[in-house]
């Protein structure tokens, strides 16, 4: 196989022209690579191509890689057929499931020695072809989980591929993948799912009082049903695996609380509640670096243009990185509460620096 960091490595097809495939053709194409598209949809493929994400057309030579990017039901077959089709190309796919595609292809006889599977940790709250991006996958994880059967060549095509694509990779096995994302992803899109299902009933008196932290657990569980459902059922094992753990949690909390002995009941609580505010401390900062202590600072910003960007001026004006943002409106005035998230030292600063400014701070 020819060396996948030499210059013009390719021809590159992609299975599937949707917003992650359309995505992986636009990075490549920034580094000169030859893409090609296919979809089921030939219009959707030409849509893709009309942004620039490859070519709609046949290849003119077979491609070295092929990158399957089609719903989850469809990963295995689609892959199957891949290696099937062009027999001197190395396979992958950016599904989110990885254990399964693995089984149901070797279930359809696929030669696996050409197949490494891999998952970009990316995505979008939109779909198809109009919202993919050359810069989807820039700094983001993107695990790659090669089989024991896998070829050497097939891996180093992979990471060639992340590394094209911005990404930074993270190598494990398929059946640690799927763990991993049932802890990290499936299980968080699930409870968000869970809290949004009792809202719909709700009087509307009730969803007046709702604020930053209802939005925060539910905004998840916005995301399309029939994906979302495909997903669940792929991994279900190791998602089953981590309801059960939740469920021996939940009836626990159900019965602290209905224990007459609150004192008994609150220690009980207080444990759990310690134990999920622990869990939170471990999620990585941002670029996946270390865990830092972070502090809320809270502006009341009017409602009206050029305020936010004003905002944001000022805090780097003083020397002060914002590390995320976000914004509760008010519904009884026109302005909105910001809240910076800030490194917790430079908190007390920007504090002082804004109020001096002239912005209304919360404390």
């Amino acid at each position: 196989m020819t060396d996948p960091d030499a210059p013009g490595f390719g021809p590159v097809l992609v299975v599937g022209a949707g917003l992650m495939g359309t995505s992986v053709g636009l990075a490549l194409r920034r580094h000169g690579v030859e893409v090609y598209l296919r979809d089921r949809s030939p219009m959707v493929a030409r849509v893709a191509a009309s942004l620039g994400a490859g070519s709609d057309h046949a290849p003119h030579a077979a491609p070295r890689l092929v990158v399957v990017a089609v719903p989850p039901d469809h990963l295995g077959a689609a892959v199957a057929a891949a290696l099937r089709e062009w027999p001197r190309a190395y396979v992958t796919d950016i599904g989110s499931v990885k254990v399964k595609p693995l089984t149901d292809a070797a279930g359809l006889g696929a030669e696996l020695r050409r197949y490494v599977g891999g998952h970009p940790m990316a995505g979008s709250e939109r779909s198809g072809p109009i919202a993919g991006s050359a810069d989807l996958f820039d700094g983001r994880a993107w695990a790659v989980t090669p089989h024991p059967e896998a070829a050497a060549d097939g891996v180093a095509a992979v990471h060639w591929l992340v590394r094209r694509c911005g990404a930074v990779l993270v190598s494990m096995s398929p059946a640690e993948h799927d763990q991993a994302v049932a802890r990290i992803s499936h299980l968080p899109h699930v409870l968000a799912v869970l809290a949004a299902a009792r809202l719909p009933d709700a009087p509307a008196q009730h969803l007046a009082l709702s604020g930053a932290g209802l939005r925060d657990v539910t905004r998840v569980a916005g995301g399309d049903p029939a994906l979302w459902r495909q997903i669940l059922t792929a991994n279900a094992p190791a998602l089953t695996d981590l309801l059960r753990q939740v469920r021996t949690d939940l009836e626990a909390l159900i019965d602290s609380l209905a224990t007459p002995e609150h004192q008994v009941a609150g220690a009980d609580l207080e444990a759990l509640l310690h134990r999920g505010s622990s869990g939170a401390a471990t999620i990585p900062a941002k670029h996946g670096g270390p865990v830092r202590a972070d502090a809320p600072v809270f502006v009341l910003v009017p409602d009206q243009p050029g305020e936010l960007a004003r905002l944001f001026a000022d805090t780097g004006a003083v020397g002060v990185n914002i590390e995320d943002i976000r914004i509760d409106h008010d519904p009884a005035r026109p302005a909105g509460l910001v809240e910076l998230t800030v490194a917790a030292d430079s908190a007390g600063h920007l504090v002082q620096a804004l109020d001096a400014r002239g912005w209304t701070i919360h404390r």
